[in-house]
């Protein structure tokens, strides 16, 4: 809008308030316009301004930690939205906080979260340079599965989340990332071992179709490596070759 318009704008503005005011027009001082400089457009090619993610995502965290959409707020210690890098390689998503996350606020801090920690060199990552967070920000009593109303409850947060840090990748940690993030009611077996597309409703309308990696838990690996290590590595290996591209 130019000068005049604002002006324009403005007198209707004045007219309004002394209709309601006082039924009658009455004289106002004329809009003053400081100069602030011209706004150029950006040339062709040039980058868009990038939001800040960091304020985005402190806005996201305190929404969180004052949420009672669901049962789960009750017994909480504290909510675990998530952390790590504001430009993340991959975003790992697992199902939702154990008793160490719920003491600390941090996810997969825990044994679970150490062994993820050793995943990560073998591919050419490091913790720092990946995002994690969870399908539910509060801890389910006793670490039982979270139910499909506290999942839906929370999967807002989490497309937020998405649709700030833009991943490259999102890797699922277990049946209930995978089926919560793809939508999708299908078996474990049957999502692993090759690369998914982010559904539609967890993508930015105008943001690329992220690819999505599906492994085991860390967790479940834990309580039987001699079976889940080589497949959990097979699963690295095509993460990996994502990565590299």
């Amino acid at each position: 809008m130019n000068d005049e318009g604002y002006r324009a704008a403005w007198k209707a503005l004045d007219l309004l308030e002394d209709w309601l005011t006082t039924g009658y027009s009455r004289p106002h001082p004329d809009l003053v316009l400081e100069k602030t400089g011209s706004r150029e457009p950006a040339a062709a090619g040039a980058p868009a301004a990038v939001p800040d993610r960091a304020a985005q995502l402190a806005d996201l965290t305190s929404e969180v930690s004052a949420c009672v959409k669901c049962g789960l707020a009750a017994n909480r210690n504290t909510t675990v939205p998530g952390e790590g890098s504001l430009d993340p390689e991959v975003l790992f998503i697992g199902e939702g906080p154990g008793a160490e996350e719920d003491r600390t606020g941090r996810p997969f801090v825990g044994a679970a979260g150490k062994y993820l920690d050793t995943w990560l060199p073998p591919i050419g990552l490091v913790r720092e340079q990946c995002f994690i967070a969870n399908c539910v920000k509060c801890r389910p009593p006793q670490n039982r599965e979270p139910h499909p109303d506290e999942i839906g409850a929370c999967l807002p947060y989490l497309a937020r989340q998405i649709a700030i840090l833009k991943p490259r990748i999102i890797c699922c940690l277990g049946r209930i990332a995978a089926q919560t993030v793809l939508r999708t009611t299908a078996s474990l077996g049957e999502l692993r071992g090759r690369i998914h597309r982010l559904p539609l409703e967890l993508q930015q309308p105008d943001g690329e179709a992220i690819p999505v990696v599906v492994t085991y838990h860390p967790s479940a690996v834990l309580r039987d490596k001699a079976t889940l290590r080589k497949p959990v590595w097979d699963d690295l290996k095509l993460l990996k070759s994502l990565l590299a591209k």
